[in-house]
């Protein structure tokens, strides 16, 4: 027995010597575990316990009456900030998406262009992806795709596929708009987990029915049925309402002509009716800025916009207009947040929190999530844009305001508003193939509606792409680097691979085969090891007999932060050991 051994007693009294049992009361110094403390539940925003310091000063029954007056003056001084800086945020979202068009938007037109490619569905749905990351924007590739359908570019299977993966795309702008609060741990885990709540339901929607549709076409099937009635005459004027504001802005800064990548996918098609090489020739030279007819001369000159006047390419007026754009976004997105926190503080913040995240009384607690899908729906028919609606709450679930079970409604919500875009597009749509074009756009709408069905009216459902995004939450919390190369795996090293390995059928369903087992295996003996571990081999208990670096992240965290200094982790030192002594009887 190892230790510091001292006799006990009150006055130490020396052991007598005649004896024939000698009993040695004995104190030792031994390690225990310290004092276990009550676990704190991250993504609970209700309970959350709000510092003393953060309380919002006197009741409001307390103060006196200049008092009050100067608390109402800051609170609107307040309220004009957030409305302007929200207006910015949002009109620097608008100028994102005009940037990685300038960059990337004939690029989106020459994928769009491969008619033959888009026949397989995989390479349909990444290059659905992949169109949508480059225009930031899944109203414009939507659009796109119901306009190749209308001139007879692709036929509607392989629109389906597309459309599933703009509902992909779609979601990495809010997925970079949560990078803006990395800097707060606390704030980075909930703020990143509510974006990416939209890409885990995304991508588990288009793992169902994506594999339905090819085998048995329910939604092409469906949505047949529906629009078999509508004629291919008419047309229905396109609806604004948040642009109405935004455009007085946007318009003088930039405006992009999205024609032109309409007329690459249209006349570039080698194998489309439509092939012309001399417009496709025409339409790749083309600028993506638009131009306007002089009424004097009647020829085509750069309309009356900041970039027009400044003489660079498209390439050129990108970058900087990415740039400038980001900026912006970032300095909206803190101003926004720092104001907003200065204004939930304290007594307002846990009524606010406690109203918002708290379901209705019983027995209508089960109909709350349902009430939040239709103010997500609303908000965003309202401003056109799921992105836009999406990346505006994001900080709000990262300051707590919104918690992640709160942000999963609206997000589904947000699904089936940003429908609103393409069928409004389809309706605008003329030709024979009109009713062909609103069959794609009410695809969309009921690709969304089943995923909704699937997904949240059964409870444990719903913990399913919640528990995904949380642990991504907790992931990048730790490792704050992920966050990034998330974004680079999933919307753009994952699209492009799946395409190439699509040129070989046999390769590419062995890769995804590999990988589908791989994660089966990976989840069912992890719900194995916690739930039922005598189940297992003692070796498969623990995944410690994995390689470090497949098991995991602290190896790749080394190498990161020891490289980029940006991303070094914030490590809480565990509470010092304590060695309290305890009474032990030794018999000699």
């Amino acid at each position: 027995m190892a230790g510091k051994y001292e006799p006990l007693g009150k006055e130490n009294l020396p052991i007598e010597e005649n004896s024939s049992m000698e009993r040695i009361n004995l104190r030792v110094a031994a390690p225990v575990v310290a004092k276990k403390q009550p676990v704190v539940d991250e993504w609970d925003v209700v309970g959350e316990v709000i510092p003393e310091h953060e309380m919002d000063g006197k009741p409001w029954r307390e103060m006196t009456g200049k008092e009050r007056a100067m608390k109402i003056l800051w609170i609107f001084v307040r309220m004009i900030i957030i409305v302007a800086s929200l207006y910015f945020f949002i009109c620097s979202l608008s100028l994102l998406s005009s940037g990685f068009q300038l960059l990337g938007g004939k690029s989106a037109g020459e994928i769009f262009a491969k008619g033959s490619l888009l026949n397989n569905p995989i390479i349909g749905l990444m290059i659905g992806v992949l169109v949508t990351v480059l225009v930031q924007s899944s109203s414009t590739s939507t659009s796109i795709i119901v306009a190749m359908v209308s001139a007879g570019i692709v036929t509607l299977k392989p629109a389906i596929c597309m459309i599933m993966g703009a509902n992909i795309g779609t979601t990495v702008t809010n997925t970079i708009v949560s990078l803006g609060q990395s800097m707060d741990r606390k704030m980075f885990r909930r703020a990143f987990a509510g974006a990416t709540v939209h890409d885990c339901f995304n991508w588990l929607c288009v793992c169902i029915f994506l594999p339905l549709e090819v085998i048995a076409s329910p939604l092409e099937r469906l949505s047949s049925l529906i629009t078999s009635g509508i004629s291919d005459g008419g047309e229905v004027s396109k609806l604004d309402f948040l642009k109405v504001l935004t455009k007085p802005l946007t318009k003088r800064v930039i405006s992009i002509d999205k024609d032109t990548i309409k007329d690459i996918a249209k006349y570039c098609t080698s194998s489309g009716p439509a092939y012309d090489a001399l417009y496709c020739s025409e339409a790749r030279n083309a600028s993506m800025m638009k131009v306007c007819d002089d009424p004097d001369t009647l020829e085509r000159e750069p309309c009356d916009f900041l970039f027009s006047k400044s003489g660079l390419n498209d390439t050129a007026s990108g970058v900087i207009l990415l740039l400038v754009s980001l900026f912006v976004l970032c300095a909206c997105l803190t101003i926004l947040v720092k104001t907003l926190q200065s204004l939930l503080m304290g007594r307002m913040a846990q009524t606010l929190k406690r109203h918002i995240n708290t379901d209705l009384p019983h027995p209508w607690g089960w109909f709350t999530g349902y009430i939040f899908i239709v103010v997500g729906m609303g908000m965003t028919i309202l401003v056109q844009s799921s992105s836009v609606f999406t990346s505006t709450i994001t900080p709000l679930v990262g300051m707590g305001v919104i918690s992640i079970d709160r942000m999963f409604p609206l997000t589904l919500g947000s699904n089936i508003g940003t429908t609103a875009t393409a069928i409004l597009a389809a309706l605008a749509a003329t030709g024979d193939n009109r009713a062909l074009t609103i069959q794609v756009a009410m695809s969309h709408l009921m690709f969304n509606i089943f995923g909704i069905m699937v997904f949240y009216p059964i409870p444990w459902m719903r913990q399913i792409p919640l528990s995904m995004a949380k642990c991504l939450g907790n992931t990048t919390a730790n490792y704050r680097w992920f966050a990034v190369v998330y974004l680079i795996l999933m919307f753009l090293v994952l699209p492009l691979s799946l395409i190439l390995l699509s040129f070989n059928v046999i390769l590419l369903y062995t890769f995804l085969g590999v990988v589908l087992f791989t994660i089966l295996t990976i989840v069912i003996v992890t719900t194995i090891q916690r739930h039922r571990p005598d189940w297992l081999p003692n070796w498969l208990k623990t995944w410690k007999f994995l390689p470090r670096p497949l098991r995991s992240m602290d190896p790749y965290d080394r190498i990161i932060t020891g490289r980029c200094g940006c991303f070094e982790k914030d490590v809480e030192q565990p509470p010092a050991m304590e060695y309290p002594m305890r009474d032990v009887t030794a018999v000699a």
